[in-house]
């Protein structure tokens, strides 16, 4: 049956914290079981739009936000709420960035990307293993075997998901930012 200008899509959410902002969620549905609630925000007029909006965000919808982005503005929290949100660590990045440039007026520097050149050599010891890296004009090669990124190297070695740059000594740690990769970490 396709959804109608009366199909209500509902989530009840937990009451923000006194900050004012919703804890981060954790994954508890199917990505799948989302793909019929989005659609359904295809047929809905604006102004049921503007209902789902306040509904989810607990808020009226910005007045000259247009169909499309309240839609897609509405998608995203779906998603959000039933697949989880930023990581904790990104919320203070973010946080910090925000802070920074009311403060200053200016975005803060970014630290450069680490630039590898074809023929580098990168060495790793892990759990009494020396691992070898080689880069390339396009990928790495690891074992006599070409990868696409040092993240596939280094879930292949760990067996766990891992920042293939940190975990190379690429970038630093958000624990001790004060050292540099060439102390190693």
């Amino acid at each position: 049956m396709p959804p109608t200008a009366d199909t209500t899509l509902t989530i009840s959410l937990p009451p923000p914290p006194s900050g004012g902002t919703l804890p981060a969620i954790p994954i508890r549905a199917d990505p799948d079981e989302l793909s019929g609630p989005v659609a359904a925000l295809a047929s809905l007029g604006l102004e049921d739009l503007r209902i789902e909006w306040r509904k989810l965000y607990r808020s009226a919808a910005p007045v000259r936000l247009s169909r499309d982005l309240l839609q897609r503005s509405i998608a995203h929290r779906l998603q959000e709420e039933a697949l989880g949100g930023l990581s904790a660590a990104a919320l203070r990045q973010l946080g910090a960035l925000s802070r920074s440039l009311a403060a200053t007026g200016k975005q803060p520097p970014v630290a450069p990307a680490v630039k590898l050149k074809p023929g580098t050599t990168l060495v790793r010891e892990w759990h009494g293993r020396t691992h070898t890296v080689t880069v390339l004009e396009k990928g790495f090669e690891h074992g006599g075997e070409h990868y696409a990124s040092l993240t596939q190297i280094a879930h292949l070695i760990t067996g766990a998901h891992r920042s293939g740059p940190r975990f190379f000594g690429l970038r630093r740690t958000a624990k001790n930012s004060s050292r540099g990769a060439a102390d190693g970490e």
